[in-house]
């Protein structure tokens, strides 16, 4: 992280079509003491109100220039046609350029497809603004090829919009000079990729890591400790208690064997000798 915080506010710029209510809505549950202020900036000037510091990041139309800004591309908008409700092209769910090559397609000086001739007929004039160019295509002047943000922004009742298929497209980023990435244009991109509050790739609270540094010291020591008890002293006491156990057991057995053995053979040599007594033959007198 380099850079510091140079306002007590984030400042974030945005473009027409831009609808960044959501991650303003994060953003006052996780920093309710940091306000948000929302910098509303033309498509054209937003790089200028970056690289001047007058915002801290911004939600901005592509390409900006990558060699000073940071960006995170976030969605690519549908290009759409505008038209009167009962042109012809209403007819179908979605238009190609070709089908527009009759046209006068109207070609706003803020145009931010990026192309240097639209198809079709070239109006006489380029109106100043898409919301000028919105009005002249009610007039029945022609057709305004946009991106669908911009035709909603834009609604009229009388006019309706749609989907051009081989058109080129806008691309949306969320956009910060890469010199300037504060902490808190690090908590904005921790919101827009969708991280939770307690994320570890977030800036860590540091009562969160005390909290986390004591229950591992915790749950270490208990482990340390169940360990000792339940390691040494049941193994000798069972190989101990076991052994001599078996081992004296059979020491009794084969005294018992040994001693009954002697007795039966003591028993013998006594009958044996009874035996003996009787049987010897008495002297003649």
């Amino acid at each position: 992280m380099t850079g510091s915080e140079t306002s007590p506010t984030f400042r974030l710029a945005y473009v027409p079509g831009v609808t960044p209510a959501k991650w303003v809505r994060i953003w006052n549950e996780r920093l309710p003491d940091v306000p948000l202020a929302l910098v509303q900036v033309p498509a054209a000037d937003a790089s200028a109100v970056l690289g001047e510091g007058r915002a801290d990041a911004g939600v901005v139309r592509l390409p900006v220039d990558r060699t000073f800004f940071s960006a995170i591309p976030l969605y690519t908008e549908t290009t759409v046609v505008v038209v009167p409700k009962d042109h012809l092209v209403t007819a179908a769910d979605e238009v190609s350029l070709a089908d527009l090559a009759d046209e006068v397609v109207l070609h706003p000086q803020d145009d931010v497809l990026g192309w240097e001739r639209p198809p079709g007929e070239p109006a006489f004039e380029r109106p100043a603004t898409t919301e000028d160019a919105v009005e002249l295509v009610a007039a029945g002047v022609g057709v305004l090829i946009v991106p669908q943000s911009l035709a909603r922004l834009h609604h009229r009742r009388d006019l309706t919009y749609r989907t051009v298929s081989d058109a080129p497209q806008s691309g949306v980023a969320l956009v910060w000079p890469e010199e300037a990435t504060t902490d808190l244009v690090d908590d904005f991109i921790g919101i827009v990729r969708g991280r939770t509050a307690n994320s570890t790739r977030g800036r860590a609270r540091p009562e969160a890591q005390a909290g986390t540094g004591r229950a591992q010291d915790a749950g270490t020591g208990r482990k340390a400790a169940s360990g000792k008890g339940s390691g040494k002293a049941p193994g000798r006491s069972a190989g101990k208690g076991a052994g001599a156990g078996g081992g004296g057991r059979t020491a009794q057995s084969r005294g018992g064997s040994g001693r009954t053995g002697g007795a039966r053979g003591a028993k013998g040599a006594q009958g044996g000798a009874r035996g003996a007594k009787r049987g010897r033959p008495r002297r003649s007198s």
